[in-house]
């Protein structure tokens, strides 16, 4: 069974991959149409070379004395005609290769049908697999001159490397894009798996740790019974401290607990379809009889109707018995109220408070995993930042939302969303 890991490297491979078939087709179509431009541009320079070699001017009769040797009517020997023609022959095709766009390396050979020639390039190239040659059948002064038909060809070496010259503005951005692309992808995918091992051996660190701590603090319950049988009434509230503040230690141990064994995943969630109502009824009549010993005032009003939804009994229950200890922990003077009803296929769960609120910026970050609000440069209540963070996590794996509404000084109200079952 291929591990994520491996899924995500073979996706990674196959995608570069990818991304270098597409960068060559797009080479090979550039090179494609770059060949096209190149056969348009060298027709337009052969007609226009064709044309003005066609007239008697100074170029073709100075072509016309080095082709028949003749210097009777020019001062200058034939070497040094030979030379000045082959240069200004040379200067004259360069030009009009240069006003059809074209600037790749060439050379030429003036020669007639019977395989004699007359004039050739400084550089001749030398034909070979990426020679390519275009000849100009001339017309009018040279063939009218020597009676017989003339060729200027000229000569292309090495072609393919002129053309990627020309497309390196695409494809060397296109390779450099494509190298930092992968380099990134590697150090987000190196950065992940090594939060990755650090997530997991965090939470077996607190797995170890908290399972640990849960033997003391079971003793300490344990013992706190036993002394109380023949303990003195002066005593006892000593013994009563001590037991409290074990079962709260012990609360905060299953809590840390339930939230690593979630995000390991090792915990499942067990979903069946309920009727939450009962429950919730439950819930709120036992935080009622916790309200009466508290001096804290609670209502809570539940509309008459079947909740009925696809649900993880044990985490919803602690999801709203967190909502009511947090309602009742942030107010001076708590009053917490609770209303259910539903509405369009839902149903919503809102708790509210009287408590201290929250500020705008606060409000988006609440549900962070560690982020308390802050009193000042003191947190009011101790805790460690975990319940808001459970909470919105449950809800998310019921496929729910939560939304919060605040105002610094009078309270804060939690709005839960479930989709219910459609049971008709």
């Amino acid at each position: 069974m291929p591990t994520k890991r491996n899924i995500y490297i073979v996706v990674f491979v196959v995608s570069v991959i990818g991304l270098l078939v597409v960068q060559y087709q797009f080479l090979r179509v550039g090179l494609g149409l770059a060949k096209a431009q190149f056969s348009e541009k060298i027709d337009v320079a052969r007609d226009n070379i064709n044309s003005e070699l066609s007239e008697l001017n100074s170029l073709t009769y100075t072509l016309g004395n080095a082709i028949q040797k003749d210097t009777s009517e020019l001062k200058i020997g034939l070497d040094s005609l030979q030379k000045v023609s082959q240069f200004y022959l040379n200067d004259y095709v360069d030009y009009q290769l240069g006003l059809s766009g074209i600037d790749a390396p060439f050379s030429y050979r003036l020669y007639s049908r019977d395989s004699i020639t007359y004039l050739t390039s400084i550089d001749l190239f030398e034909e070979g697999e990426g020679m390519l040659t275009y000849p100009i059948k001339l017309e009018g002064y040279l063939p009218d001159l020597l009676e017989k038909e003339i060729i200027l060809e000229l000569g292309f070496n090495d072609l393919n490397k002129y053309f990627m010259g020309q497309l390196n503005g695409l494809t060397i951005p296109g390779l450099i894009f494509l190298l930092l692309i992968i380099v990134v992808v590697i150090w987000v995918l190196r950065s992940f798996y090594w939060q990755s091992s650090i997530i997991t051996t965090t939470n077996d660190f607190i797995n170890n740790l908290t399972h640990e701590l849960k033997t003391p603090v079971f003793s300490i319950g344990l013992a706190t019974k036993i002394l109380e049988k023949d303990l003195p009434e002066n005593k006892k509230n000593i013994v009563e401290l001590i037991r409290r503040e074990s079962d709260r230690l012990k609360k905060h141990i299953d809590k840390v607990l339930e939230l690593a064994s979630l995000e390991s995943g090792k915990n499942i969630l067990q979903f069946s379809i309920i009727d939450f109502r009962p429950e919730l009824e439950r819930i709120c009549q036992d935080f009622a009889l916790l309200a009466e010993h508290d001096e804290m005032v609670f209502e809570y009003e539940l509309e008459e109707a079947t909740y009925l939804i696809r649900a993880e009994q044990f985490h919803l229950e602690n999801v709203i018995v967190n909502l009511l200890e947090n309602a009742k922990k942030y107010s001076d003077d708590p009053v917490v109220k609770l209303n259910s009803f539903t509405q369009k296929g839902k149903l919503f769960i809102q708790i509210s408070d009287n408590g201290q609120g929250m500020a705008k910026e606060d409000m988006g970050k609440i549900f962070r995993k560690y982020y308390r609000i802050k009193n000042g440069d003191v947190h009011k209540v101790k805790g460690y930042g975990l319940g808001l963070y459970y909470v919105q996590k449950i809800i998310k794996m019921h496929r729910g939302s939560i939304a919060v509404e605040s105002e610094l000084g009078k309270g804060t109200t939690f709005t839960l969303s479930l989709k219910m079952v459609n049971n008709g």
